[in-house]
């Protein structure tokens, strides 16, 4: 009879933990996908202050189409990437272009003082800051998560359900200047 209740209480308490278990990688798997979501409405924060950036910058230095052209195009291939890699490095490209952006702005003295250049700069540089916010706490749940598959003897239970590990939003390696966010300075 004893024997009964005990063999009743391991199966119990491995059914508690099975549950248990389970629930944890629904809960970070969901926590993931609301942290890239985090990053996504930042990211189309951003690219949509990129266009009116661009006409403000255009009609104070017109003749500088190539720099124009740059952010243009970066920002189109920022905004067709699928993968978290390919946002990643679409990111790296757009964030190079819009410091050309800023650095050809600086010959422009109207164009520095122009309200509406200020403005979207501000706006610019708080999406810059968010993003980075965003990112980070994408990265820490995807850690979060791939830790859980890895670790014994939760991995029995991820594996065994298929949950995936995330990739890691982050930067190209020995891009030392584009780990820094846009910098907004007069």
């Amino acid at each position: 009879m004893n024997i009964t209740y005990i063999l009743l209480g391991v199966v119990a308490v491995a059914a508690v933990w099975l549950v248990w278990a389970y629930n944890n990688f629904v809960r970070l798997t969901n926590r993931t996908e609301e942290a890239w979501s985090d990053i996504d409405v930042q990211l189309k924060r951003r690219y949509d202050l990129i266009p009116n950036l661009v006409e403000t910058v255009k009609g104070y230095a017109a003749h500088e189409a190539g720099t124009l052209q740059k952010v243009t195009d970066a920002r189109t291939a920022a905004m067709g990437a699928s993968t978290v890699a390919e946002h990643a490095a679409a990111e790296n490209m757009l964030t190079g272009a819009l410091k050309s952006l800023f650095a050809v702005s600086e010959a422009y003295p109207d164009l520095k003082a122009n309200s509406n250049f200020v403005e979207l700069q501000r706006e610019l540089s708080d999406t810059e800051n968010k993003i980075q916010a965003a990112r980070r706490f994408y990265n820490s749940v995807v850690q979060e998560l791939q830790n859980a598959i890895e670790q014994f003897p939760s991995n029995m239970i991820g594996k065994a359900f298929g949950f995936k590990t995330r990739e890691f939003f982050q930067l190209a390696e020995g891009e030392e200047a584009a780990r820094q966010p846009v910098k907004v300075s007069f």
